[in-house]
């Protein structure tokens, strides 16, 4: 495992984004929490995720290189334009999958819903430089508190991660949840 700088990532971007091509897991800074994530196509490293966090059945979200991309994957019911226009920004809207092989089988485990994200973060760019989805899930084993520091990671959890991005304590909450899929838009708000 490396800890790096959002400066060091830069410098050697081309040998991180070689890493996780190649199916490195690894942790991340958002406009929200840290996050841990692999290229969502790469089944091997997802379950390798689902490890770390204890988390067998419960769907993982994914950062979206492009709303063009979620357009092209994912079924956009009337009500999910207004939200769309508010991306990049603090949401995870829950759509219905109209591509089922756009990410790997077990990063949505229903094949139905996806859940997308593309965060007012330059991990975004590096996401869009990529062109591949990217898992997007809390940095902790479920049930557990999410983490905000690096400092605050679970030792299991930090010792089996490639490599970590770090961007100093972040002071925000998860995503809310923007749930598109039903006959009426529900959210679940986690900014408290």
């Amino acid at each position: 495992m490396r800890i790096i700088t959002k400066d060091e990532f830069f410098l050697h971007i081309d040998e991180f984004e070689k890493k996780v091509k190649e199916g490195a897991v690894f942790v991340y800074p958002t406009d929200t929490i840290y996050g841990i994530g692999c290229d969502a196509t790469n089944n091997e490293s997802v379950e390798r995720i689902r490890e770390l966090k204890d988390r067998s059945s419960a769907p993982f979200s994914i950062i979206a290189p492009s709303l063009e991309w979620i357009r092209e994957n994912c079924r956009i019911p009337p009500d999910a334009n207004e939200w769309l226009k508010k991306l990049p920004g603090p949401y995870t809207l829950i759509l219905a999958l109209k591509k089922l092989h756009c990410v790997a089988p077990s990063v949505t485990k229903d094949g139905k819903t996806l859940g997308v994200r593309m965060p007012k973060h330059w991990i975004r760019a590096m996401v869009r430089k990529l062109n591949i989805p990217l898992v997007t899930t809390s940095v902790n084993k479920t049930g557990k508190s999410f983490m905000r520091s690096i400092d605050d990671m679970d030792n299991d959890i930090k010792a089996r991660v490639h490599f970590i991005i770090d961007e100093g304590p972040l002071e925000h909450n998860p995503s809310n949840i923007i749930d598109l899929t039903g006959t009426t838009v529900t959210v679940t708000d986690r900014s408290r």
